[in-house]
């Protein structure tokens, strides 16, 4: 009777591995697909602009040719980011092509150094910052996060420490996408209140987009590191609330990647 109930016991603890597991996936996917739109959106809707001549689509946060400047550049390297930088937490391509991976590794910390950067440069620069002050905080706090991350998953690589570089790495992950979880986060509220509530859309300032402008990174690392307690210390309940909460996410992602995707990328390629 003993020996029935540990094998039910360790079959419940099984199942449970394997829904946190696939509910991570799910997740991921969903990102990644959303992220690979907003990449399809800029490139042909920015890109093609560019190409032609047409630099209106475009306007300098400080009003002068170098913010211009700074921003196109800002704008190529935010689609090496969400590109190619999902090809890094893949295990497959980990595991089967490692040349590529610390090929693409250091493109990806190479483009991010500079992306943050200049992104600083255009925080800095704007004469009023959409968000207004709360927004200015919010994103100087992002870079030194993105910044110490990228370091730290670095360092951890060069030890050859790959757990805890895989761990940064994804934490990285989270915080360099901001800014499409800022545009999701943004369309789900929308069309979960059937439109604009605790904000201005016309000075886009308000009690939400202050949250917003910190919840962009902050929320994502909470679930990241509420998935890693749920992989490795958590019991089987634990493991059950944490898929059941990936999954949720997962859902208002999606609400927000259609979203996005049906108002604001694909009416403009």
């Amino acid at each position: 009777m003993n020996e029935i109930a540990l094998n039910n016991t360790l079959d419940f603890n099984l199942t449970a591995n394997k829904t946190l597991n696939v509910m991570a996936k799910f997740w991921f996917i969903a990102a990644v697909i959303g992220q690979w739109f907003m990449v399809y959106y800029v490139v042909v809707h920015y890109g093609g602009s560019i190409l032609t001549g047409n630099f209106d689509v475009l306007e300098s946060p400080n009003g002068q040719t170098s913010g211009l400047i700074a921003l196109i550049g800002h704008v190529a390297l935010s689609v090496i980011i969400m590109g190619l930088g999902p090809l890094q937490l893949i295990p497959q391509i980990r595991e089967k092509a490692p040349k590529f991976h610390r090929f693409n590794g250091r493109l990806f910390i190479t483009t991010i150094f500079f992306g943050s950067i200049i992104g600083l440069y255009l925080i800095w620069g704007y004469d009023k910052m959409p968000g207004g002050m709360s927004m200015f905080i919010a994103m100087n706090l992002m870079v030194f996060l993105i910044l110490s991350f990228a370091i730290i998953a670095v360092r951890f690589a060069i030890k050859r420490d790959i757990k805890q570089h895989r761990k940064w790495a994804l934490r990285l992950f989270m915080v360099v996408n901001s800014g499409w979880f800022f545009r999701v986060g943004l369309m789900a509220w929308l069309i979960i209140n059937n439109g604009a509530v605790g904000f201005d859309p016309e000075t886009f300032e308000g009690p939400f987009i202050i949250v917003l402008a910190f919840a962009q990174y902050l929320l994502p690392l909470l679930l990241l590191e509420a998935y890693f307690w749920g992989r490795d210390k958590a019991d089987t309940v634990g493991k059950y609330c944490i898929s059941a909460l990936l999954c949720i996410a997962t859902i208002v992602m999606s609400v927000g990647i259609f979203g996005a995707i049906m108002s604001m990328w694909l009416p403009n390629v």
